[in-house]
Parts: C-alpha cells; structure tokens; sequence
C-alpha cells in the first residue's frame, strides 16, 4: 500500500508538471496569436492575455492524451535510473502488478478530466467564441436550440427580425412552421409572418402560404393578408447558420444528451455530437491505454541502452493513437463507420496491444 501511494503521488506530481509546462507555452503562444489576428482592432496586453486564457484550456483539453503518455515515460524513466524498478521487481512485486496504480491514477484523472475539467473548457471555449465574435464580427451568434425548437436572428438597417421553427432541414435552409417576428430600430415590433415552410435563398427567405400581420394597424388580425408565395430579405448564409452551431466540445458534457435531443428535435443531425459524447466516455479509457503504451517501451532499466530508441518508439507510438483516435472520429461523424467503434475501438485496441507487448515482455 506504501509503495502504490508513493507511485501514485509520485505520477499525480509528474503529470502536474508536465501539464503546467504545455499552459505556459501555449499560453504564451496564444498571446501572441491573440496580438496579431487582433492588431487592426487595437487590443492590448491585458485583454490579449483574456482571451487566451479562454483559448488555452480547450487546446490544453485536446492534447491531454499526449500530455498522459509524456508524464508515463518521465515517470518510468525517472524509476529506471533510479533502479527503482529493480527494486521493486526484487522484492517480489511483477511489472504488470506494479502497472496497476499508474492504469488507475490515469483513470481518475481521466473521470476527473470529463466530469470537471470538460464543463470549464465549454464555458470558456463559450465565452471566447463570443468575445472572438464581437471583435471580428461585431455580433454574436444567430442560433439558437430550445425544446420550443429553433430560433434564428437576423439583422437590417431597419432593424432586427426574430425567426421560430418548429423544425428543420439539417443544414438550417429550410423551415417548416416558421414564425418572422420583425422589430424596427427601437425594438416595437411591426410585422409578423406566419408560413408552411421557408427557403434561405441567396439574400432572402422565400416564403410558402404565408399569412402576414402589420402590427402597427389599429386591429391587425382585420389587416392580416395571406399570400401564397412571400420574399423577406435576409442577411444570413448557410454557412453563417452552421457556424452558429459552434463545437460539440463547447457544450459541457453532462449537458450533451439534452442538446443532442433538442436539435434531433429540431431536425438536425446530432451526429457529431453523439460521437464526441462516446468519445468523452472513453477519454479514461484512452489515458491509461496512453500509460500502458509508455509503459511497454520504457519500463525497463536504464543499462540496457537503447533509452533514447525507446522514448522515440513510444511517443511514435502515442501520436499514432493520436491520430488514430482522430481519424475515426471524422469517420465517425460522416457516418463511414459506427458511432460506438468510432469513440472506442481506438483506445481498446491500444490498451490491448500495449497490455499484449509487455505480457511478451515480461513473462514471454
């Protein structure tokens, strides 16, 4: 028991530091990106400095698995030369055995990693999106996703039109049940639309059997008109509308189910979603297949040479499962393969490969 505390504490402080290193540099990286996307807008140090903050937590969250399999290999190096590994294996204590408390500590920071650490990266990602969007956009997203359905804002030099829909095509273009509230610059409202189903069409929205109140009138239900076909302008894109959506990884992950349910709701595919839902699941699973692999090519004493060759195999090794892990997810969320084998079959796969190189190793 002494012996897995003092690994455990011994692995928690590597991987602290490892970890404190890659925020400073990207912090600093990001400073300087913030300073030169941002020149022309004038933004200072300070408020260079905010937004990386925000921006640095995402990135920091994508690479913790590489972040994992550096902390692993200092660690099993630092017991090698140490010869605290032959130590331990002199008295009694296997090398798969000895694995047992790093595989662990990696689980739990990997559990703790998705239940803590993913809802703070969602918020700041949240908020640097916006921030990012009032300085280089000058407005802020245009969708919006509720269990009423989809709302849409656009803007006119008249002013603003608020747009509801009971549901969509899966790109945003088109809707059906849509409601156009329209206000003018001092936010009255002065018409309302009501149609079967709506076209965004390059500048305007292409209305079918519309019904359409002037709210100005004394008795706007008298007033009211139908028309079969209808033109609002528009200011809004396709791809505008995509991006409004953001990153599945700005949603925290306890909110996920919800969201995915909201936009199948609304009729959008939620898959990219669902697939960064499993593939947050498995994050854990993914940490202690990263602690198995560095295992299985540095846990060996350092008198067998070799060390640099090693070191080298296993971060070849941890940015293939990178990769991998990566590559299926694109997979993943264009429907080639299964949403499940797309979140899992990467990190099992490492972990079983790993778990199989050092039984070859150390009983083979």
């Amino acid at each position: 028991m002494t012996l897995s505390l003092y690994i455990a504490r011994r692995f928690l402080r590597t991987f602290g530091t490892v970890f404190m290193v890659f925020f400073g540099i990207l912090f600093l990286i990001d400073i300087i990106e913030q300073l030169r996307r941002f020149s022309d807008k004038g933004i200072g140090m300070g408020q260079a400095a905010h937004l990386a903050a925000l921006s640095v937590p995402e990135s920091l969250y994508r690479i913790l698995p590489l972040i994992m399999i550096l902390s692993a290999i200092a660690l099993f190096l630092g017991l090698a030369r140490s010869s605290e590994l032959v130590v331990v294996r002199a008295a009694g204590r296997s090398g798969l055995r000895f694995l047992v408390t790093p595989v662990i500590v990696a689980l739990a920071l990997g559990s703790l990693a998705v239940a803590v650490l993913n809802p703070l990266v969602a918020a700041t990602s949240k908020e640097y999106d916006a921030l990012w969007a009032r300085l280089a956009q000058g407005r802020d997203s245009a969708l919006s996703i509720s269990d009423a359905g989809l709302w849409l804002r656009q803007g006119s030099p008249e002013g603003q039109t608020v747009i509801h829909s009971r549901r969509a095509s899966g790109d945003g273009t088109e809707l059906f049940g849509a409601t156009f509230l329209t206000f003018d610059g001092a936010g009255v409202p002065q018409r309302r639309i009501e149609a079967a189903s709506a076209r965004l069409d390059q500048g305007y929205w292409e209305l079918d059997d519309a019904k359409i109140w002037d709210l100005t009138a004394a008795n706007p239900e008298t007033a009211a008109r139908s028309e079969a076909a209808a033109v609002i302008p528009s200011d809004l894109t396709r791809d505008a509308i995509r991006d409004s959506f953001g990153t599945p990884s700005a949603i925290p992950v306890w909110d996920l189910p919800d969201y995915i349910a909201g936009l199948e709701r609304a009729g959008f595919s939620a898959r990219s979603h669902q697939v960064w839902l499993q593939m947050e699941l498995a994050q854990p699973l993914l940490l202690a297949a990263m602690v198995l692999v560095a295992a299985g090519f540095t846990m060996r004493h350092a008198r067998f040479g070799r060390t640099g060759t090693m070191v080298l195999f296993a971060l070849l090794g941890g940015f293939s499962i990178f990769f991998l892990r990566n590559f299926a997810q694109v997979l993943g969320e264009n429907g080639q393969i299964p949403i499940l084998m797309a979140a899992w079959v990467p990190p099992l796969a490492a972990a079983m490969l790993a778990t199989g190189l050092l039984l070859h190793l150390e009983d083979g």
